[in-house]
């Protein structure tokens, strides 16, 4: 009978020690998807700043992407309550963010001045490599969420997980037509109306 409660005991230890780890996982990945998001937001702020300088450029359109980063900014969530719940509030004000630049790099596109300016396309270039690194950075976070919450459901690891309080993890949930988003170009040429126009692709 000792021998069987040493098994048990150490099986059990195990499996917590695992999830520990895995959680931990879970945890830094978390904290690289905030450490991108949060690089985003400190552009903002100066593209903000340059675009503001273009006469007469849409009021609202500014608005909207300094309302959206304030909403993001206050968006935050403790890593130890990764929820479904909490991943899908802070996974909308991000994508509110996204929303909101993309309406404002498309309404570049009437101010030849702003597509000249090189601060402007400095900014544009460091925004495109950010959200190339959010992109990577929620995917590692779905992919380490994957496996914790397949050993925290798996059986018996779930009596384990049940007793020590190891909860599932939310996920970020592809965007609805973010299979089709659109990619602004403003360096084409449309030779049809013989002006520059943006080149719109889809991904």
């Amino acid at each position: 009978m000792i021998a069987v409660a040493v098994v048990l005991v150490l099986w059990g230890v195990g499996i917590y020690n695992r999830l520990v780890g895995q959680d931990e996982t879970v945890k830094t990945a978390w904290g690289n998807v905030e450490n991108v998001y949060q690089r985003r937001a400190d552009l903002i702020p100066s593209l903000v700043a340059t675009v503001q300088g273009a006469a007469d450029f849409e009021k609202s359109t500014l608005e909207a992407v300094i309302d959206a980063r304030a909403n993001a900014t206050k968006t935050t969530i403790d890593a130890n309550d990764l929820t479904p719940e909490n991943v899908a509030k802070f996974q909308a004000a991000q994508d509110a963010v996204s929303s909101s630049l993309s309406r404002l790099l498309v309404s570049v596109e009437a101010y030849p001045e702003l597509k000249a300016n090189q601060n402007f396309l400095d900014l544009q270039a460091q925004l495109e490599g950010t959200e190339n690194r959010i992109a990577t950075a929620r995917k590692d976070f779905n992919d380490t969420v994957t496996g914790y919450n397949r050993n925290v459901r798996r059986f018996p690891n779930n009596i384990i997980a049940g007793i020590c309080g190891f909860q599932t993890r939310g996920y970020f949930q592809a965007a609805e037509g973010a299979d089709k988003a659109p990619n602004v170009n403003f360096d084409f040429k449309d030779k049809d109306k013989g002006s520059d126009a943006p080149k719109t692709e889809t991904k």
